[in-house]
């Protein structure tokens, strides 16, 4: 699956929708804005049977373009991306950034939409999607748009371990720009897989991990901070960062609640990492980490959080 990465390098817990989706929704907007162009039309021609032969072409051809072409870009555009279709399908149209899309990217794939998907009867935008990696068709690419999916069964999600306490917020000033996507994917699995793992397989692990994000970021942790509470503390600070563009009142934040919280199945709108301290138990195997100011932040296998600082 290839994943949608915001402009700081930033992988994001958005699923690219598939063709099967994706044309369920399209056969859905096409019945509801068939009907509509159908209903208007017949009241249209009651409303000009006096009128001339050209001023009834005339009319006829203002009103295909205002109710087929006009009528999806206002809805995607007013909507940000969701008409009765995708909404009825659990799909969004969001920019290559994970961004919300604007006029200019709703009137580019209505456009193309009338070539795609009108006049040749979907079959374009058909093999468009199945050849394009993430599913997109050519009103897509020259939008600079992407189809992805806001709901993801709840089964196939597994949630991050959420970092100690003490190490909420201490990462904010960190620079992200540089992590790749399949180190964020490595740590990801990392953290829901780690009570599954050997102590000493586990701990190896994190420390590998951290290196590599230490050598991405130029910044390492804290003294004493264990490597996998530095990982989860990390994913944490990317995931606020996505959410407050999520929300920001400027409109340019990544599309719904982002996080990719399942190993090989990123699910949006499943539990992120969150703030609270889940208590875990100091000794046992696999416990992590040297204790120092900072506390001893042992991770214990049989559960998936990190113990607070003595």
């Amino acid at each position: 699956m290839s994943g949608v990465v915001t402009g700081d390098a930033v992988v994001l817990g958005l699923q690219p929708a598939r063709l099967p989706s994706r044309a369920l929704a399209l056969v859905i907007d096409l019945v509801v804005v068939w009907a509509a162009y159908l209903l208007i039309s017949i009241g249209l021609a009651v409303a000009t049977a006096s009128l001339d032969e050209a001023a009834v072409m005339a009319v006829s051809v203002a009103s295909f373009l205002l109710v087929l072409v006009g009528g999806p870009i206002a809805v995607e555009t007013l909507s940000h991306g969701r008409s009765l279709g995708k909404l009825a399908c659990g799909l969004r149209v969001v920019r290559d950034d994970g961004g919300p899309i604007r006029f200019r990217h709703a009137l580019v794939r209505g456009a193309m939409g009338v070539v795609e998907i009108l006049l040749t009867f979907g079959v374009v935008a058909c093999i468009a999607s199945l050849v394009s990696a993430r599913g997109r068709r050519i009103g897509d690419v020259f939008a600079g748009t992407l189809v992805v999916r806001e709901r993801v069964p709840a089964a196939r999600a597994m949630a991050v371990p959420p970092p100690p306490p003490w190490l909420v917020g201490r990462f904010a000033q960190l620079d992200l720009s540089a992590v790749p996507d399949d180190l964020w994917s490595a740590i990801r699995q990392y953290l829901t897989r780690m009570g599954q793992l050997d102590g000493e397989v586990g701990r190896a692990l994190a420390e590998r991990l951290a290196d590599e994000l230490v050598a991405r970021t130029g910044t390492p942790p804290p003294p004493g901070v264990p490597a996998a509470a530095y990982l989860a503390a990390v994913v944490n600070e990317r995931q606020a960062r996505d959410a407050r563009r999520a929300f920001a009142p400027g409109g340019d934040g990544v599309a719904g609640v982002v996080g990719t919280t399942a190993v090989g199945a990123p699910a949006v709108g499943a539990p992120a990492v969150g703030t609270a301290a889940v208590g875990a138990s100091r000794a046992g195997a696999g416990a992590a980490g040297p204790s120092g100011a900072g506390g001893d932040g042992g991770v214990a296998p049989p559960a998936t959080g990190f113990a607070p600082p003595a």
